[in-house]
């Protein structure tokens, strides 16, 4: 399963463009679309060459990739395509580390999904300050996640 249009348009909203790197609100150097990560496979410096658009889009469907792998691995449960998506986006943000030990997916997992959408909104701090585009996004994800689309199993995932 891939990442669905209104997921993209979550990530390509609120992450942003910047051709440049520059540093994020919690200091961590990033360019592209918010991607860590250079087009060479190394972490991204403030002496980081320039991204061209199509650069920038080659480098975020890499990330995107390996983001989707990672939801594929760490979720048990059954998802729609909207789910998916919702939690692509959120795990571009939080990194595969923190949706492996959140809440969120430990209830999505007992098959909970009211419970883990819920959880959606808590997540929205940055070096300990709640930032405004953290929680908008957030709400994004939640709407998306919640948006009615049709199942796939498990096994039909990892089939595409």
């Amino acid at each position: 399963m891939h990442i669905n249009e209104p997921g993209l348009g979550i990530i390509k909203v609120f992450e942003g463009w910047s051709a440049h790197p520059y540093l994020d609100p919690i200091g961590i150097p990033t360019i592209g679309y918010g991607s860590i990560w250079g087009l060479d496979g190394k972490r991204v410096t403030l002496d980081h060459p320039p991204l061209t658009e199509a650069q920038g889009e080659d480098l975020l469907r890499r990330v995107l990739a390996h983001t989707e792998a990672a939801v594929a691995r760490l979720v048990g449960a059954d998802l729609t395509g909207n789910e998916f998506s919702a939690l692509v986006s959120f795990t571009y943000n939080v990194g595969a580390g923190n949706l492996q030990r959140s809440t969120l997916r430990m209830k999505l997992n007992r098959g909970e999904r009211m419970a883990a959408a819920e959880e959606f909104p808590k997540w929205r701090r940055a070096g300990g300050r709640i930032m405004r585009g953290l929680v908008r996004r957030r709400v994004e994800e939640q709407r998306l996640f919640l948006r009615n689309g049709l199942t796939r199993s498990k096994q039909n995932r990892y089939n595409q």
